[in-house]
């Protein structure tokens, strides 16, 4: 049954119709519990909330699969105005996105060329900036571009996810790269081809990234609300003697936030991944696949009015 959620949610996340509908009607649904708000300034809001009570963000302004330059261009100058709020504001935040945002489908020179303005516009502020991982038909265009910019800017991050069979190979590259990444599990419905399907075999990989990249001089943000995945981590931080400049524990916004408060309480590094804009529907969908309880939240928002 819960598998047969997960597969529903995810297929819902990719249909376009109802995206459109989303963007039209706000946040509905109690998607407001996920997403900072649809503008710059609301997002800021949460951000401000959030430093104050000792954790870091990273700001993404929803949206995914451009089809149109100028769309991906108006998208390019939103991040832009995102790293912008955050040197205004002097919050404590960086800024994460997708490559579909910024034109990867219509054309890779393209997207290299609007990557390329956001990197030097956060390099001049010395802000960081985090490129997420998509579905598996954009894995290797995203480590390819991400090794690019890499070659030239220190201040980018990109993500790992651990249900992926090719992922232990790319972690060991990164690793040895010196290059900084977020691990996640993986909230894309992807065939068992390329992925595990089982849980316990995704939660065992998750374990060996961490081992093969916490130890390395690069940072290593640990992005998981599972406890077990926090418990192996702290295990191998503390065996280890990892220094606080080179992990973090990353969680959703909306998302066990008793769990982010208490990892603070014990001295950890924490950063919450704030999301905001009107293109909130398919990440909406994505969360409710990855853990039902988010489901029953919802009902209850429906039922509320």
């Amino acid at each position: 049954m819960e598998q047969a959620m997960r597969n529903f949610f995810q297929g819902m996340a990719q249909n376009r119709t109802m995206s459109n509908w989303a963007k039209k009607n706000g946040l509905r649904y109690g998607a407001k519990r996920f997403v900072a708000g649809e503008t710059i300034e609301q997002a800021i809001d949460a951000v401000k909330a959030l430093n104050q009570s000792g954790m870091q963000v990273t700001l993404d302004h929803l949206g995914e699969f451009v089809a149109d330059e100028r769309d991906a261009r108006a998208s390019t100058d939103y991040c832009n105005k995102t790293l912008e709020a955050i040197n205004i504001e002097k919050v404590r935040s960086s800024l994460s996105l997708k490559m579909t945002q910024l034109g990867l489908d219509i054309d890779k020179a393209l997207c290299m060329k609007h990557m390329t303005m956001i990197m030097d516009y956060a390099s001049e502020r010395n802000l960081w900036v985090n490129i997420d991982m998509e579905d598996y038909s954009h894995c290797q265009i995203t480590l390819d571009i991400f090794h690019e910019l890499s070659a030239r800017y220190n201040n980018v991050q990109t993500v790992i996810q651990a249900y992926l069979y090719r992922s232990e190979d790319d972690v060991k590259d990164l690793a040895s790269k010196g290059a900084h990444i977020r691990l996640v599990k993986g909230a894309y419905k992807e065939p068992e081809s390329v992925a595990f399907p089982n849980k316990v075999d995704v939660d065992n990989n998750y374990k060996k990234l961490l081992d093969i990249h916490l130890p390395s001089p690069a940072l290593t943000s640990i992005a998981t609300h599972d406890e077990a995945m926090i418990l192996h981590a702290k295990k191998v931080i503390n065996d280890q003697h990892i220094s606080k400049d080179r992990y973090e524990f990353q969680m959703l916004y909306g998302i066990r936030t008793d769990l982010q408060k208490a990892l603070v309480k014990e001295g950890h590094p924490v950063r919450v991944y704030v999301p905001y804009g009107d293109d909130w529907y398919g990440y909406f969908m994505r969360r409710l696949a990855e853990r039902p309880a988010n489901v029953g939240f919802v009902l209850k928002s429906i039922f509320k009015g």
